[in-house]
């Protein structure tokens, strides 16, 4: 059996993996000097104690528990493929609950799950481009949760200047520590609870774009050249 088959079958090997990411997550960002640009935004929904669904792309999940205020509670939306199962145990570690499911499997059940906790006032994060791709496209799922939820949704994305940008299908970021980051929020995209369907392509479309222009942002305050979207 391969090294790799070992540690994915090892429940015990796959905790510590996932502890130890987030020991290096806090490292990044504890050695690290970051800044919040578009801050506003979610604040003035903190401030009211409004839910929102938080917006990234797939490839910029590494460093969102900092993005966001420890007081306010959050489930984000996670593959059940084993790399989401390493996902949700490592934000774990940050106090982040998760919803397990997607598009293609478990949907409906991650959908109700959703819906409850906007409705206690809690809020979601999802990536609509995850799990499989692709990338820095948004599917029309989180569309539908902002439909039937009546929340509005608002992108976020970082960077960082000493950062690998690994050749996966979402072209994952991982930032290094001793580094200057910055961490760039968009404005909120609502969606009409009667919305006809060209509403909603215009609503994704929203989304889409406001994701990749937060995400390039972020890259070109780095001085980077940004990650594209995967073609259409």
């Amino acid at each position: 059996m391969s090294l790799i088959k070992k540690v994915t079958r090892s429940d015990a090997l796959r905790g510590f993996l996932c502890w130890l990411g987030a020991q290096f997550i806090r490292l990044v960002r504890s050695t690290g000097v970051w800044r919040v640009e578009g801050g506003q935004y979610p604040h003035a929904l903190w401030r009211e104690n409004k839910p929102f669904i938080l917006a990234f792309w797939h490839g910029r999940i590494m460093m969102m528990p900092y993005c966001w205020q420890r007081d306010k509670a959050i489930n984000m939306l996670i593959s059940q493929h084993r790399d989401g199962q390493f996902i949700a145990r490592t934000v774990a570690h940050f106090g982040i609950d998760t919803v397990a499911g997607s598009s293609s499997k478990g949907g409906s059940a991650a959908l109700r799950s959703m819906l409850r906790s906007l409705k206690q006032g809690e809020c979601v994060g999802i990536t609509p481009d995850g799990p499989r791709g692709p990338r820095m496209r948004a599917s029309d799922g989180i569309v539908h949760v902002a439909r039937m939820s009546g929340v509005p949704v608002i992108p976020c994305g970082f960077s960082a200047k000493r950062r690998k940008v690994l050749g996966s299908w979402d072209r994952f970021t991982v930032a290094f520590p001793f580094s200057k980051g910055v961490f760039v929020w968009g404005e909120p995209v609502t969606v009409p609870s009667d919305a006809t369907p060209e509403q909603l392509e215009e609503a994704r479309l929203a989304i889409e774009n406001g994701l990749t222009r937060v995400t390039q942002s972020a890259d070109r305050l780095m001085g980077h050249e940004p990650v594209e979207p995967a073609a259409l």
